[in-house]
């Protein structure tokens, strides 16, 4: 079985050469040494020459007449959750649906700040406030830790 921290080395070797913000998503290795490897950068998106050359590098330093495997490595997809502290730091700005483990409660506005204790999220609602006849706009920030999130994804809008 190839080991994780093989794969995670050889990938960091090129991103780190690359030098353009590039980060390790997500790694996986399942039966029959099916290595998948999800990439993501601090700044705009991953391009496929970007994947292609950490594939390339790891492919070349693995043997496959010692173990065979199979190799993807791809970029985070846009409509999966995020997973890191980096990409909830990227996307600080931007229109999110965090879905809370308590009661599967979801949450949309703006992600306002993001650390390693939590996040911080805008949101914009209507209330009827007292003594007033029509609904009006009520901002709230919202403040969770990690613990409290069970998937946060970016809210994609044409």
């Amino acid at each position: 079985m190839i080991e994780k921290k093989v794969v995670i080395k050889l990938a960091e070797e090129r991103i780190s050469e690359l030098n353009r913000g590039i980060y390790i998503v997500d790694l996986k290795i399942g039966k029959g040494n099916q290595i998948s490897l999800e990439l993501d950068c601090e700044t705009g998106s991953i391009s496929i020459e970007d994947c292609i050359s950490v594939s390339r590098n790891i492919e070349h330093n693995l043997d496959r007449e010692e173990e065979d495997f199979a190799l993807e490595v791809s970029s985070a997809g846009i409509d999966q959750p995020f997973r890191v502290l980096k990409q909830y730091l990227k996307n600080v700005g931007k229109q999110v649906s965090v879905q809370t483990i308590e009661h599967g409660k979801k949450i949309e506005g703006i992600l306002k700040s993001a650390d390693e204790n939590g996040i911080v999220v805008e949101v914009k609602e209507k209330q009827r406030l007292e003594g007033k006849k029509k609904k009006v706009w009520v901002t709230e920030a919202i403040a969770l830790t990690y613990d409290e999130i069970k998937e946060t994804k970016l809210v994609i809008s044409f």
